[in-house]
């Protein structure tokens, strides 16, 4: 399909296949199949210079961000906030964790991937969540 994978999301899959014990497709950076069960993927920041990470974190995309996280947790119930590196893990005070699961770890970004990211099974404790609530589990495969 084109969508080239980059490394942290790699990494996000060699945490699945280790955490769920399943195979998967590893070949496109394409998120639709997880995107049509209800997972969003949001970024602290949603723009960057090519190779310059963090470049735009100035930009304001922080009061956006912040602001569909607040909604989210205000207007529904049980979702599954993974919160993936110090910048992500700052926003835990935007989620009503009364209502919500809150997985925490390092980024799976290549630099910080061995802090914790692997081998802390988000995907399993999420979807043991979900179906504890009585909701479908989602298939990361």
């Amino acid at each position: 399909d084109g969508v080239p994978v980059p490394p942290s999301l790699l990494n996000i899959y060699k945490e699945i296949e280790s955490d769920l014990e399943i195979k998967v497709r590893k070949n496109t950076g394409n998120l639709e199949r997880w995107s049509k069960q209800g997972v969003m993927l949001l970024n602290t920041t949603l723009t960057v210079e090519r190779s310059k990470p963090m470049s735009h974190k100035d930009f304001g995309w922080s009061l956006f961000t912040d602001k569909v996280i607040h909604i989210l947790s205000e207007n529904k119930k049980n979702l599954v906030f993974f919160l993936w590196g110090s910048h992500a893990k700052s926003k835990i005070n935007l989620i009503d964790t009364d209502k919500h699961l809150v997985i925490e770890s390092s980024h799976p970004s290549p630099l910080s991937v061995y802090r914790g990211f692997l081998g802390s099974r988000p995907f399993s404790k999420a979807n043991n969540y979900l179906v504890e609530n009585k909701l479908k589990a989602i298939d990361w495969a």
